[in-house]
C-alpha cells in the first residue's frame, strides 16, 4: 500500500505540470473503486483550475473554486501526470485532462482507491468526514514528545499499534513504525502508557527522522507503485530490521526476530528493544 512518503512523492511529481492548470475535461473509464466516482463531475470540473495541490494525510487534495477532489490511492493505485497522447493501459480508469496538453491519470489494479468531490457549499475541505478526524502530520509542529506522551496516558495497546492508528498521528505506517521503533530502543509490544516524556520524544523525533528521509528518496520500494516520472519510488536508506527477520541487527548482531501484531508483520531486535512490561 503506498504510504505517507509515496503520496507525498506523487503530490510533488505532479505538481509542476498540473498546478495552477484548467480542467479540460474528467473522463471515468471505471467508476467502481472504493466507492462509486459521481459522474456529475463530469460536468462539474471542465473549465475549473487547479488552484493547489495538498496533501491530507494518505489522501491528495486538487482544490478548484467550486470544491475540491479527493484522492486516494488505495492498496496498489499510481497517479501520474502524462502527455494526453500517452496510450491507455489496462486499469487506467481516471482522467483529469488538462488544457496544458497532459493529463493526469490515475492507475489502480484493486480498484481499492478513491476519487470523492467535497464542494465548497460543504464547507472546508478539513470537515469532511474522512479528514475530521485525523491526528497531526507527522512533520508538523504539532506532533511532539509532548502531544505523544499526553496521547498515550492511560492507554493500554502496543506501542506500534498505537503510533499507527491515522487519530493519533498520520503516516507511520507499518515499515515506518517497525524503523522508528527500533531507532529509538523500543519493543513494539510495549504498552504506550508505559512510555517516559524522553522514550516519547525519541520516539517521535525518530518518526520524523523516518518520514523525512523516505520523503527524500521518493518513498519506499513498493511492486504496485510508480512515481509520476514512472519510475519505482525507492526508500533508498537501509532498512534496519522491517523484512530482515533472522539477519543480524546492524547494532549488535542478535537476530532480528518477527511477530504477528494486530495483523501486521513487526520487526525488532530483542536486545537492542527490551520489551517495558
Amino acid at each position: 500500500m503506498p504510504e505517507l512518503p509515496e503520496v507525498e512523492t506523487t503530490r510533488k511529481g505532479i505538481t509542476p505540470k498540473a498546478n495552477k492548470q484548467v480542467i479540460e475535461s474528467f473522463i471515468v473509464r471505471n467508476s467502481n473503486l472504493r466507492w462509486p466516482i459521481n459522474l456529475e463531475l463530469q460536468q462539474i470540473l471542465p473549465g475549473l483550475v487547479i488552484e493547489s495541490i495538498q496533501r491530507r494525510g494518505k489522501y491528495l487534495l486538487l482544490k478548484t473554486e467550486l470544491g475540491t477532489l479527493l484522492i486516494h490511492l488505495g492498496m496498489s493505485g499510481n497517479l501520474r501526470v502524462l502527455p494526453k497522447e500517452t496510450e491507455v493501459q489496462k486499469h487506467d480508469h481516471v482522467d483529469i485532462s488538462l488544457e496544458n496538453g497532459y493529463v493526469i491519470r490515475l492507475n489502480d489494479p484493486r480498484r481499492f482507491g478513491s476519487v470523492l468531490w467535497h464542494s465548497a457549499e460543504q464547507g472546508d475541505v478539513s470537515q469532511h468526514k474522512l479528514l475530521s478526524k485525523l491526528g497531526p502530520e507527522p512533520l508538523s509542529e504539532a506532533f511532539n514528545g509532548n502531544y505523544l506522551y499526553e496521547k498515550s496516558r492511560n492507554r493500554k495497546i502496543a506501542i506500534k499499534s498505537f503510533i499507527m492508528n491515522s487519530h493519533i498521528v498520520v503516516g507511520a505506517g507499518n515499515i515506518y513504525a517497525n524503523e522508528s521503533l527500533f531507532m529509538s530502543k523500543i519493543h513494539p509490544q510495549t504498552i504506550a502508557s508505559k512510555l517516559t516524556k524522553k522514550q516519547c520524544q525519541l520516539l517521535a523525533d525518530n518518526i520524523k527522522t523516518v518520514l523525512a528521509a523516505a520523503i527524500e528518496q521518493g518513498g519506499t520500494t513498493l511492486k504496485d507503485f510508480l512515481s509520476p516520472d514512472g519510475k519505482p519510488g525507492y526508500f533508498v536508506q537501509k532498512l534496519n530490521v522491517y523484512d530482515q527477520a533472522g539477519k543480524p541487527c546492524p547494532v549488535c548482531k542478535t537476530e532480528i526476530e518477527k511477530i504477528i501484531l494486530n495483523q501486521r508483520a513487526c520487526y525488532f531486535c530483542p536486545k537492542c528493544q527490551t520489551r517495558k512490561l
